[in-house]
């Protein structure tokens, strides 16, 4: 692989979520977000020097995205899609701004595009994501998910991840066997193992986010309880589970959510997120539609995640 095109967007607060999941629905395979208030309560709290910090990021005054596609023969064809997608936002936002900018990556320097904006987070009543590379001394009742994301999608950072994490430390039961579906990183399925569940397929449909997923189940020690696995959605899975995450979009939560219903057990839990606020009452219909009973839903900017129980 030659190498990632980054595309980085300069945009507002109000418009950041919506720009972010553009990114994910064009197939970024890595989104960074510089938030000035973040970088502000990292300097606060000690855990950056603002010496280490480019010039541009410490003025900052709007929130920069970046997305990361690898560059290969349909690269010029995404791009084209992403800004006609882009453009197309503009008229669901009162005050819109996006200003766009490429750089070329080589393959070898993606560490140093994003690493110094990932420190230790705690999310959830127990769980703290550290990335790899740093050291973090959990405090009592605290678990430590250690990550090297690479290029595959979720930090734990993003508000889908968060809200995932923090509905599994509530509904998971010690010994639930259960499916990741969409692992990324591999983010989800460890804090599964991390909970002392039973057993966790992992499942992604990019060959990289499954080697990546495999490398920090291996990096947590949890590989007896974790099985990664190349797979579309549920497709072909047997067996039964109590317990099914997905951290996906819309469109192939439905997709997915027939299936889903097949494999739970009874009394079954379905957590699922990505969710854009203005689908959530379609997706709460559907799965209505299959049996499942909604015991919660949560939302977080235009973020939503839904949790349902098999009937």
């Amino acid at each position: 692989m030659a190498g990632w095109q980054e595309i980085s967007v300069e945009t507002t607060e109000e418009a950041a979520e919506a720009v972010a999941n553009l990114f994910y629905e064009t197939g970024a395979q890595g989104v960074v977000v510089e938030d000035p208030r973040v970088v502000a309560g990292y300097l606060e709290r000690g855990l950056w020097d603002a010496h280490e910090l480019p010039s541009e990021l410490l003025e900052a005054e709007n929130i920069i995205i970046k997305g990361y596609l690898p560059v290969e023969d349909n690269l010029e064809e995404r791009l084209k899609i992403f800004e006609q997608r882009l453009s197309g936002l503009e008229k669901y936002f009162v005050s819109w701004l996006a200003k766009v900018s490429y750089a070329e990556i080589a393959e070898a320097d993606w560490s140093t595009a994003w690493k110094s904006y990932y420190k230790p987070e705690k999310i959830g009543d127990q769980i703290v994501v550290s990335p790899s590379w740093e050291e973090y001394l959990p405090e009592q009742e605290e678990l430590v998910v250690r990550l090297d994301p690479g290029m595959a999608f979720g930090t734990g950072n993003h508000p889908t991840t968060a809200m995932m994490i923090r509905a599994i430390e509530k509904y998971l039961q010690p010994g639930d066997n259960i499916i990741d579906v969409g692992s990324g990183s591999g983010i989800l399925a460890i804090v599964g193992a991390r909970l002392k569940a039973g057993s966790v397929l992992a499942l992604d449909n990019d060959t990289l986010a499954v080697k990546i997923a495999q490398q920090n189940v291996e990096l947590n020690g949890v590989s007896e309880q974790v099985t990664v696995k190349y797979n579309d959605l549920l497709t072909g899975i047997e067996g039964n589970y109590q317990l099914i995450i997905a951290n996906i979009t819309a469109d192939p939560i439905l997709r997915m959510a027939n299936e889903a219903y097949k494999r739970l057990n009874s009394k079954g839990l379905l957590l699922t997120s990505g969710i854009i606020s203005d689908r959530r009452l379609e997706v709460e219909s559907a799965l209505v539609g299959l049996g499942f009973d909604i015991l919660e839903t949560q939302q977080e900017g235009e973020w939503v995640s839904i949790v349902a129980r098999k009937e």
